[in-house]
């Protein structure tokens, strides 16, 4: 979603980084490229004087001009405001109320609001452990209250029984009811919603929420939809007095603006963005987190999250104890590229580590194939059990018949195998306290990460990465690996670090 903006605030605040000192129409001249950036990402125009004003009045000041690395006090300027922008601090859904808890959802048709409800119905049920009833009121769509049904049965969470001919109101009332009797700790409504803002809209959810008193009123709203999410945000906070907003298709190519307008114009706080169609791609909003991502700083906090939900405790902490041994194999080979899928592939993963937004357009140049791998995963597949547990036995005719059996080519096992033997190599470096983690993954590719050199990526790791033959995570995922983690994120979040000395 705010990949345009990204790009060009990357452009002009990498011109910065590079000065040794800033004079004032150096900052005039770059606040006019910023303020061009915003606009073109959809952000109100209001915003985006008051966004200037701020940084202009802190960029010229004292504080930057004396400062030893005048342009990285620049960007940490444009960070910290784009922080305060977009809430300063990150505001989830409450459940501080009495059981059950009514959570009202609003929005226009077509925001995904139905989906929204049943994903934050399986985000607190999954996490929060709480027992949740979900309950449609939306009586003039066709199929509405169906589709939340089905959305229910999909996520394991329990719907409020569909009774033909009742109101809105009525639907509410008996869904607080049930809740009450089922003790149910909260209870979510669903209301209908129009192609744009009505007066019968409006006067429908303002007697809902009278009768079910909601703890949360949560706007959802298309993230795609730029200053028209605005101007829906403006009128439901009008009419409704909402207390968060959930963003949409967050994932999207869009520019960006309307989480920035959205929060600044309405004073309320994004509390969610959905980030993929599945039914667990719902995330917490979190400012610094966002603001991070949209100046190209990553976001390992979110890779961790992933991480931690996507990969076995169990399974990485055996892993880890044949690493440390200096044991791995292809089936531990297999277990990384599974582990890789799911946290959304190589481009998933790269796309949330620092520094790799300035490197962003040779990955996309490299056209990076994430079908790659299934395909070695099909090779492993298609091996015998000694031959994982022993790739060197694998000559010409194993090979061929490897390549058959899994649909590729003799180059392609090839490939995997060279890569195996490197992670093998890395794993053994890192396991003697070579450089490992982060950083050694960044070695393997070329690329120089923060504190560690230039940024770039060499182009023969390039071609490498786009036929499959980039370097997995070491079990356990990115934290607690050897090295290239930030300061502020702790080692051994998802189990046990296999490089760590035994005590």
């Amino acid at each position: 979603m705010f990949e345009t903006l990204q790009e060009r605030l990357s452009g002009v605040l990498d011109k910065l980084r590079g000065r040794g000192s800033l004079s004032e129409a150096d900052v005039s001249e770059a606040m006019r490229e910023v303020r061009r950036a915003l606009l073109e990402a959809d952000v109100a125009l209001d915003v985006v004087r008051d966004f200037i004003a701020r940084v202009s009045e802190q960029a010229v000041g004292a504080t930057v001009v004396k400062s030893v690395t005048p342009g990285q006090m620049v960007v940490k300027i444009v960070h910290d405001e784009l922080v305060n922008t977009l809430g300063a601090d990150n505001q989830p859904v409450s459940l501080a109320a009495a059981a059950p808890v009514p959570i009202l959802m609003v929005g226009l048709q077509g925001s995904g609001k139905t989906t929204t409800t049943a994903k934050l119905a399986k985000r607190l049920q999954d996490r929060e452990k709480k027992k949740v009833l979900m309950a449609s009121l939306d009586t003039r769509r066709p199929a509405a209250m169906e589709q939340l049904a089905v959305l229910g049965t999909q996520v394991g969470v329990q719907t409020l029984p569909i009774v033909t001919g009742q109101s809105a109101v009525q639907i509410a009332q008996r869904a607080l009811q049930a809740a009450k009797l089922g003790g149910y700790d909260v209870v979510m409504l669903d209301t209908a919603g129009r192609t744009t803002v009505d007066d019968e809209l409006m006067a429908e959810a303002v007697e809902v929420k009278k009768v079910s008193n909601p703890h949360e009123v949560l706007l959802v709203a298309d993230a795609l939809t730029g200053q028209d999410a605005v101007t829906t945000a403006r009128a439901f906070d009008k009419a409704l007095g909402i207390t968060g907003l959930a963003l949409t298709r967050v994932d999207g190519d869009g520019r960006g603006g309307a989480a920035l307008s959205m929060r600044a114009v309405t004073g309320k706080p994004i509390k969610l963005i959905g980030v993929g169609e599945k039914m667990d791609a719902l995330e917490d909003f979190d400012p610094q987190r966002i603001a991070g991502r949209i100046l190209g700083m990553g976001d390992i906090v979110a890779l961790v999250e992933r991480a931690r939900e996507q990969i076995d405790q169990e399974q990485a902490a055996r892993a880890a104890e044949r690493m440390r041994k200096g044991q791995f194999d292809l089936n531990d080979l297999k277990s990384q590229l599974q582990q890789m899928q799911k946290m959304g592939g190589m481009a998933g993963v790269m796309g949330l580590l620092p520094g790799m937004g300035q490197i962003k357009k040779q990955l996309d140049a490299a056209n990076i194939d994430e079908k790659v791998l299934k395909r070695q995963a099909a090779i492993i597949d298609s091996m015998t059990k000694a031959e994982r547990k022993n790739p060197d036995v694998l000559k010409a005719s194993r090979k061929k018949r490897v390549a058959a059996g899994s649909g590729t080519r003799v180059e392609d096992v090839n490939r995997l195998l060279k890569m195996h033997r490197q992670m093998a190599d890395m794993m053994k470096m890192m396991g003697k306290g070579g450089r490992g983690g982060l950083a050694g993954l960044a070695g393997k590719l070329g690329m120089g990460m923060p504190g560690m050199g230039a940024p770039g990526m060499d182009p023969n790791a390039l071609k490498q990465l786009a036929k499959g033959g980039m370097p997995q995570l070491p079990p356990g995922g990115f934290p607690g690996g050897a090295g290239g983690l930030p300061p502020n994120i702790p080692g051994g979040l998802l189990g046990p670090n296999p490089f760590d000395k035994k005590k």
